[in-house]
């Protein structure tokens, strides 16, 4: 089969690979019928990962399952499936008390599992504990729901972890650090949970694409600017106390010091970016009784719930694609994210 490898910095192409096989009876093998390319691929792409030539990538997929090892009883060949970025067994007791993520015996893929998510078909460890039905029957879903589904595999789900870490609630007004898929679709999530008001702090000017996806998902304010002078827009709109609820998308050193400058005295702020480069002086957070929450989104535990609003058109979270490419143009996909060309890559493996 065909699959996105690593070869270098700056070097991510399609190769023939060997197709995957069930290794242990609790595996599945899917079909991919869309996969993401995710920001945090960029560390990879760029060679600051631990991935070493040769290694397969992609973490964020949606397809068909084409074969079930013979302990899987949740799914069957010919389901259509969404796969969070991390498997998880589903029995533990992280997995049934919301922290998926944390599943000792799970892992990623591309790390753990060989086979990584942009590719032709992809090996799924315990199926039963990690792959959700995208309708009750299996069946496939309305071709245009695909790109909305496909950000329950990692981004909305993210968006929706540092909500809940930021304490969003019914009339909240919120920040939103960051314009990236994570960061619009945080937009989304903050008003699925009531905000009232949303304020987003990127770079739209130089990216149309950004400003209208902006504002169509749900953003009232945009803030152009960084560093002080986003810090110092954001209390002009906000009568110079800061808001109660910040969600931090980026995890630079500098999109967690604005986060922790623009979150009101007793607010909180919900961190989902990976973090890289931050040293976190708590004496700040101390003395303003300010609550962090946040880290790697249990995203397994959060598809249910958001999975019937994506259903519903109630949100359109897939809009975050601006670019769809064929498999055999991923190289192009990565050019195109490094540069911030495009919001998020979504790629098609029959193409």
């Amino acid at each position: 089969m065909r699959a996105a490898v690593y070869r270098g910095p700056g070097d991510i192409d399609v190769e023939d690979v060997a197709d995957p096989t069930v290794e242990v009876p609790t595996d599945a093998l899917v079909r991919v019928v869309a996969a993401g390319v995710c920001g945090s691929d960029l560390w990879t792409y760029r060679g600051q990962g631990t991935a070493a030539p040769g290694a397969r990538i992609g973490h964020e997929f949606v397809g068909e399952v084409v074969e079930t090892g013979t302990q899987v009883t949740g799914v069957r060949p010919g389901d259509w499936v969404v796969a969070p970025f991390r498997y998880s067994c589903g029995a533990c007791r992280f997995c049934t008390t919301g922290l998926p993520s944390s599943c000792p015996g799970g892992g990623f893929w591309s790390r753990e599992v060989v086979t990584g998510g942009q590719g032709q078909t992809v090996r799924v460890p315990l199926a039963d504990g990690t792959l959700v039905k995208a309708l009750p029957d299996g069946s496939a879903p309305d071709p245009g729901l695909v790109p909305g589904l496909l950000t329950l595999t990692d981004v909305l789900c993210t968006g929706y972890h540092a909500a809940l870490g930021a304490r969003v609630t019914v009339g909240s007004t919120v920040v939103v650090v960051g314009d990236g898929a994570v960061g619009l679709c945080a937009v989304v999530a903050a008003r699925l949970r009531g905000a009232d008001r949303v304020l987003l702090l990127g770079s739209t000017p130089t990216h149309p694409a950004r400003t209208q996806t902006a504002r169509r998902l749900g953003a009232d304010e945009i803030v152009t600017v960084r560093g002080a002078d986003a810090v110092a827009q954001v209390m002009d709109l906000t009568a110079g106390v800061g808001a109660p609820s910040v969600l931090e998308c980026v995890g630079t050193a500098q999109s967690f010091a604005t986060a922790l400058d623009v979150v009101a005295p007793g607010g909180a702020v919900g961190w989902v970016g990976l973090p890289h480069g931050v040293d976190l002086d708590l004496s700040r957070v101390f003395a303003r009784n300010i609550t962090l929450a946040g880290g790697i989104a249990p995203v397994r535990a959060y598809i249910p719930t958001l999975l019937p609003d994506v259903l519903a058109g109630t949100v359109d979270p897939g809009v975050v694609f601006t670019d769809t490419l064929g498999l055999s143009e991923v190289a192009r996909a990565y050019r195109l994210l490094d540069t911030r060309q495009t919001v998020k890559p979504l790629l098609d493996p029959t193409r």
